[in-house]
């Protein structure tokens, strides 16, 4: 069984996908609903960065003071 793989979309099929996302969104819609897309991955990016982040920036000192508690 094979499995379709991003690697095997080529030229024909990118253009077929970008005519039918103009055709169901319209040419003003389009860029909208991209910017959104970028501002949703940003501040997923950005809620994954600081969930790991605060430990991270945390001082020695203040660790060993947390651990001390």
């Amino acid at each position: 069984m094979e499995f379709l793989l991003i690697g095997g979309i080529g030229a024909p099929e990118l253009i077929l996908i970008v005519l039918v996302l103009l055709i169901l969104f319209g040419g003003k819609k389009l860029p909208e609903l991209m910017r959104g897309a970028g501002r949703g991955i940003r501040e997923f990016k950005d809620a994954v960065n600081t969930a790991t982040a605060p430990e991270d920036d945390k001082k020695p000192a203040e660790k060993k003071e947390e651990k001390a508690e």
